[in-house]
């Protein structure tokens, strides 16, 4: 008996079961080669059983499940070692024993010199320390009088310190040493004095002002979020940006299904399009919708109007029957039967590959494949935020470890899939101060509701993910790092990066926390054709999701030819000029460089062997 108490299902008869789904008849292709006939494909099968001896394992993977659920999904034990590790090593170093002491003294000097400077001055002084940039916690002109001065450069010299104490200390390991500095973080931010209503003037403020109006407004927010967590329910205001309606309404059609995509072409917008089609790949642990959110936001929308034909894969969410579903699969009947689709529907054989996020990692290990077998259908390729060496992979690599994989695998085995959610408390955390503690004295102190956005209202869209297919993400991947060392393989032979002659526009975002922009930016050094990337501002969606008119956005460009010496990421980074305003025009005046002719605009009577199955966004988007 499964832990649901169902009973497991074996490999081969769930492998059929999902195979004999009532959409089995729309099933896609498996052919890696160039052709034009769709044929059915079935997902690989599940990992075999392992038999009765199993079963000591799986008290364990029970167990290790229980855990997670306490923890939010993360490792304790990864946490401990990191650190005993830290602790260990400062023990029988009595050198930066030494130095954090002299520290602390400095510190507390500081603290009181600020102080005698603040009474000299009627309580008001220079900051001997300030916050950082991106830190807007004291942004509020009360927090430089007396008392809250003093709390808030009491609290950042503290901040300060932990950051000396933890890093720099010989024989940590480089990954425990950010672990730890990243946690200490985390602590000092729930300690920080803006979440107190007494040390923060703000709050004081406000509650004198509204006659403590702002604590009951903000005790009925709470009491609303909590309910609606306990329902399974979205946050207030999700209900307004419904798909098909108020996002991803770009008229179109769904023109081809299988078991794990539904295919979307758009209606043209315009008399002519050019010959080669586009295709966007998006992440599976996202809707396909965030490229499509708000009309005067969606770059689908954009690109119509700058006359090409687009499609674009819109995901399954998967359920605990599909736990077997591997991640070339998700190449096999994903990006591949979507590229055999789009040729079958435009009788076009050279097509614009466009992968977002690990929708771009996928696109780029089925480009390497695409380039070993000889098939040469992608006119070009573009990444955005999208990784293929996870050497560095930011904040997030924290997370990822030998016992941190094993108990997210323990939970997926329990579940059959990885949900969202039970990820996004790691999410938060890489931006507590902004995703947690700034929002709950917002919300819950100041009694403020955010308005709500497309762009918020798409993340709370969870989508959920295979076991199978997750498991072998994190570890060839993520910890492994196969694809750029190269032991990935693709049909049983390995695939190499340097294979790919298409040219390539990468992406990458200046404050993007899942695909560092510096690890995007080692494609340049990675594939051996050329190359054009672009560093924007904003995050890894707000930086894609940059249309033209959006405020504050600006970018710089390197365009490297094939065998050009390429710079350092840093020393351009410095140097490169400034372009104010959004990186899509200069994409869309990149793509028509690599497009030939202008044809007149399928209006939908020719889809080849292909047939409307239904409008768009389709069905699988609004599956929950």
């Amino acid at each position: 008996m499964s832990p649901s108490g169902k009973s497991r299902m074996p490999a081969a008869d769930r492998s059929s079961a999902w195979s004999s789904h009532d959409m089995a008849e729309d099933a896609g292709t498996s052919r890696g080669s160039k052709g034009t006939e769709l044929v059915a494909a079935t997902p690989a099968p599940l990992l075999p059983d392992e038999g009765s001896a199993s079963v000591y394992r799986d008290v364990d993977r029970l167990s290790h499940a229980l855990v997670a659920a306490f923890t939010a999904g993360i490792s304790p034990i990864s946490l401990l070692q990191a650190w005993q590790d830290w602790l260990l090593h400062l023990s029988t170093s009595p050198g930066k024993q030494a130095e954090v002491s002299t520290k602390a003294v400095e510190k507390l000097v500081r603290l009181n010199d600020f102080l005698f400077r603040c009474w000299l001055g009627m309580g008001t002084a220079t900051a001997t320390i300030t916050p950082l940039p991106q830190d807007r916690r004291f942004q509020h002109q009360a927090w430089q009088s007396f008392p809250f001065n003093a709390a808030q450069q009491a609290f950042l010299l503290s901040q300060q310190w932990w950051h000396n104490a933890t890093s720099g200390l010989p024989g940590v390991t480089r990954r425990h040493e950010r672990l730890v500095e990243f946690y200490s973080r985390q602590i000092l931010d729930i300690v920080s004095p803006s979440n107190f209503p007494a040390l923060n003037p703000e709050v004081i403020d406000r509650t004198l002002r509204k006659n403590g109006a702002n604590f009951v407004n903000g005790a009925n927010n709470l009491v609303d979020d909590l309910l609606r967590l306990a329902d399974g329910k979205p946050p207030a205001g999700v209900e307004n940006f419904r798909p098909g309606i108020e996002v991803a309404a770009t008229p179109g059609e769904v023109i081809f299904r299988n078991e794990l995509i539904e295919l979307i072409r758009y209606a043209p917008m315009t008399e002519t399009v050019k010959e080669e089609p586009i295709l966007i790949v998006p992440a599976w642990i996202m809707k396909y919708y965030i490229l499509d959110l708000s009309p005067e936001n969606s770059l689908v929308r954009y690109l119509v109007q700058s006359g090409y034909t687009v499609f674009c894969i819109s995901w399954r969410n998967p359920g605990s029957d599909q736990a077997g579903v591997s991640l070339d699969d998700y190449r096999r009947l994903g990006a591949m039967a979507a590229m055999d689709a789009v040729e079958a529907a435009t009788g076009s054989s050279r097509i614009h590959g466009v992968g977002y996020c690990l929708g771009g990692t996928l696109l780029s290990i089925a480009a390497s494949a695409m380039a070993r077998d000889g098939d040469h259908r992608l006119a070009s390729l573009s990444l955005f935020a999208a990784q293929v060496d996870f050497e560095e992979p930011g904040e997030l690599g924290l997370f990822i470890d030998e016992s941190q994989i094993t108990l997210l695998e323990d939970v997926m085995w329990v579940e059959g899939t990885l949900d969202q959610r039970r990820m996004a408390g790691a999410f938060q955390m890489l931006r507590s101060q902004d995703l947690i503690w700034s929002r709950m004295v917002r919300e819950y102190l100041l009694g403020e509701r955010a308005p709500m956005t497309d762009l918020t209202a798409w993340n709370a869209d969870s989508t959920r993910m295979p076991f199978r297919m997750q498991s072998e993400y994190l570890r060839q991947l993520y910890l492994d790092n196969d694809l750029v060392e190269g032991r990935f393989r693709v049909e049983g032979r390995p695939v190499h990066l340097e294979d790919i002659r298409a040219p390539v526009f990468a992406v990458g975002t200046e404050t993007d926390h899942v695909a560092p922009w510096r690890s995007v930016f080692k494609l340049t050094y990675l594939l051996d054709t050329d190359i054009d990337f672009v560093l924007t501002t904003g995050g890894h969606n707000a930086g894609i999701v940059s249309e033209p008119g959006h405020l504050n956005r600006s970018y710089k460009r390197l365009s490297c030819r094939h065998a050009a010496i390429r710079p350092g990421p840093d020393e351009w980074a410095k140097e490169a000029a400034v372009t104010y305003g959004s990186w899509w025009p200069g994409w869309v005046e990149w793509l028509a460089g690599h497009s030939s002719r202008e044809v007149a605009a399928d209006r939908g009577d020719a889809l080849g062997a292909l047939k409307t199955v239904c409008a768009a966004p389709g069905t699988y988007v609004l599956e929950r």
